[in-house]
């Protein structure tokens, strides 16, 4: 092709316009040319949203500072997911879950022999959250920002409202030169070979040689146009409904996201600075909308609110081809995975980067397509499976939800073998570089949901003494010291503010 490539991205939203500004970001315009056709008719969900530390890379890369798109989109920080009754029946009231950093190079592999040490039946100290850097700086509500004298790389996430940061993205992709059609889209035609040949709109007929679907649910190109077929999570997941209400802002503002057991799902709360997101992630066949919502007001003490609430549906699972043809799914059009561990745009994202390289390793043909639709699927599949393990190891008793999931059989080989492993003593570490894991949950993750749920085998009965590499290496004085370098969640915001 002498002429450069033509991508074009169908549908915006965050999903669209990362991929619009990772596109031109990677290829200069002699290469590749991107335009993105959005509808001004379809607006995106729009909630409080949470991520993980890939999308921190994500601006690195495209040489957007935080104090630039944080405060345009309403944006916190984030260092960790605090789950609340998720196991009642092992005596664990909550526990966190924080993002890894290079500081916890000294504390991790204490965490992991402590952990052994208690599956042995010996007690030990295993909360995670006492040992990771990240936990310590949520108990204590820090920004994970360092001053340049700390010579440790800190890894951390953001709340952001995401219809901000897709407006954020598109003005930014528009400046670096992403071309924007606000046009509807009524067709999708297809050459004979089968490969879309252009858009059907409003404003006319847009052609081009590669397409990305980020229409959404109804992923208008790949699935509708095309016929890829969409696998479903049910028999893994039962979650397929979310009803949403926010709340003021909380005057402390948490540098964590909330994840709190409710009767038949959980409820997300995810402060911004001008409010604070809350959702009810549930199962429609165990419990109807109304009640959803009744309930989710009553734990947000809203009962005599008239705030209007939303009601959306999620369709979860992946689908078969997340490049078939000339197109390539991205976002909710190539699948969707509960937001338990804020791992929708993770996924996004690595998907974005991934094809990326193998597009342009394939020089910009489809060579590499099969390798491409194997990394998607492993990732997907394995997000699913440690979501799923959440359900799994519940100890909750107050609902047939709570103990359908708990009973279901329905896992794959990889998670049986990790839970195998876990409850017979063995090498958790080992299983997952055997099956080769590690880049999607890899062993501390592991560790701090399975010592988090106090999902162990008994104790001994007989205790010869405490073994506590937590005590014995003083890990709290080293975290405590390191957290002495971080300042208030709410100072670096405000500062953020105004400009500094």
């Amino acid at each position: 092709m002498n002429r450069p490539m033509n991508i074009v991205i169908a549908g915006g939203g965050t999903a669209g316009w990362m991929a619009a500004n990772y596109f031109v970001n990677k290829w200069p315009s002699d290469k590749v040319n991107v335009t993105l056709v959005e509808s001004p008719d379809i607006g995106i969900i729009g909630v409080g949203e949470g991520s993980t530390p890939t999308l921190k890379r994500f601006f690195e890369e495209l040489k957007i500072k935080e104090r630039d798109w944080m405060p345009k989109c309403n944006a916190t920080y984030k260092v960790s997911i605090r789950f609340n009754d998720w196991s009642p029946g092992s005596g664990v009231k909550q526990y966190r879950h924080p993002f890894i950093s290079q500081t916890d190079t000294f504390t991790q592999r204490a965490f992991e022999v402590n952990c052994r040490t208690r599956r042995l039946g010996l007690d030990s100290h295993v909360n995670p959250e006492d040992f990771l850097l990240n936990g310590v700086l949520a108990k204590q509500n820090k920004a994970p920002l360092t001053p340049e004298n700390f010579p440790f790389r800190m890894e951390y996430g953001y709340h952001f409202d995401s219809a901000l940061l897709g407006n954020y993205l598109r003005d930014v992709a528009v400046e670096r030169s992403v071309t924007h059609v606000s046009a509807v889209i009524s067709d999708v035609a297809l050459h004979a070979s089968g490969d879309i040949s252009h858009l059907v709109t409003d404003r006319g007929n847009i052609e081009g040689d590669f397409f990305v679907d980020c229409t959404g649910f109804s992923s208008t190109l790949l699935q509708q146009a095309l016929g890829v077929k969409f696998n479903s999570y049910s028999d893994n997941l039962f979650n397929d409904s979310a009803v949403v209400l926010p709340t003021h802002a909380q005057e402390n503002i948490q540098v964590e996201t909330q994840s709190t057991a409710l009767s038949n799902g959980w409820c997300w709360s995810i402060p911004l600075q001008n409010r604070t997101g809350n959702g009810y992630v549930y199962s429609a066949s165990h419990l109807a909308k109304d009640k959803a919502e009744e309930e989710l007001r009553r734990h947000l003490g809203l009962e005599n609110s008239d705030v209007e609430a939303r009601h959306l549906k999620m369709k979860v699972g992946q689908v078969e081809q997340h490049w078939h043809k000339n197109c390539l799914a991205l976002g909710l059009s190539q699948g969707f995975i509960e937001p338990l561990e804020a791992t929708a745009l993770h996924l996004v994202q690595i998907c974005i980067e991934y094809f990326s390289d193998m597009f342009e390793k394939g020089a910009f043909s489809s060579v590499e397509r099969v390798s491409y639709n194997a990394f998607a699927k492993a990732r997907f599949d394995r997000v699913r499976d440690y979501i799923v393990a959440h359900y799994k190891l519940n100890t909750r008793n107050d609902s047939d939800y709570w103990r359908d999931n708990r009973n279901n059989l329905v896992l794959s080989d990889s998670l049986k073998s990790i839970i195998s492993t876990w409850f017979n003593r063995e090498d958790l570490g080992n299983e997952i570089k055997r099956q080769n894991i590690g880049m999607h949950w890899d062993s501390v993750s592991w560790h701090c949901l399975f010592a988090g749920y106090g999902a162990f085998p008994a104790l001994a009965q007989n205790q010869p003494g405490r073994g506590d590499l937590y005590i014995e290496q003083n890990i709290e004085r080293f975290n405590q010291g390191c957290a002495l370098n971080f300042e208030h969640h709410n100072a670096v915001l405000l500062a953020q503010q105004h400009g500094e």
